[in-house]
């Protein structure tokens, strides 16, 4: 399976393995666009939604069984659900993990690099086998600076609320920082995925704010 997709990718983009993963990446993101649609929506309506949550849980707080029955109702009758928001994350897993395969793939990205730089290998395999300040690395390195100024745009486009329990601000506002992380331990491959896909993301949910849903 992983051969085959890798020979598809390979074959549309004339060869190119660092394109290839860049149109997989794009392929992905328009797929899951009805998705963030939907998690644009809802994050307008719970902003909308705020007053009237702020007074449920004052009202309910004690009382967690009538507390949840009361946000079912109120989410519904604005056509939406509290669980809309990470569906976008959620369907991109298996894509994560796909790209995971792809990249520690024995084989698949043998003979594959992106400005010298292997794509089937991590950081610390980069630095083992050309050195600390070799090119490769440097490529690795600014693939790991492009992620990390995108997650701190990404981080800055979210809002929270004083409704929000305090563990779930703190986790919202350093979530982004996730993929930096990611891409450190990673072969190139997927941080390269994850340079596209976060980068979308994030300019995906500045155009959605700004436009009525």
């Amino acid at each position: 399976m992983i051969d085959s997709l890798v020979t598809l990718v390979f074959t549309l983009s004339g060869g190119d393995a660092a394109l290839g993963i860049v149109l997989f990446t794009l392929a992905v993101r328009l797929v899951l666009l009805p998705l963030s649609v939907r998690q644009a929506r809802a994050a307008k309506i719970r902003e909308r939604l705020a007053p009237k949550l702020r007074k449920l849980r004052e009202r309910h707080g004690r009382d967690p069984q009538r507390m949840s029955k009361e946000l079912s109702a109120l989410y519904a009758a604005e056509g939406a659900s509290p669980f809309a928001g990470v569906l976008p994350g959620l369907a991109q897993v298996p894509f994560m993990w796909l790209m995971y395969r792809v990249a520690t793939h024995p084989t698949a990205l043998a003979g594959h690099d992106l400005f010298g730089a292997p794509l089937g290998q991590q950081v610390a395999g980069l630095v083992a086998h050309y050195g600390l300040f070799s090119t490769p690395v440097l490529v690795f390195a600014a693939i790991v600076a492009l992620v990390a100024a995108v997650a701190w745009s990404s981080e800055r486009q979210i809002k929270v609320t004083e409704e929000q329990p305090e563990l779930m601000r703190r986790i919202s506002k350093v979530l982004p920082y996730g993929a930096v992380v990611a891409t450190l331990v990673l072969p190139l491959a997927a941080g390269l995925y994850l340079l596209v896909s976060t980068a979308w993301a994030t300019g995906e949910r500045a155009v959605l704010a700004s436009r009525p849903l």
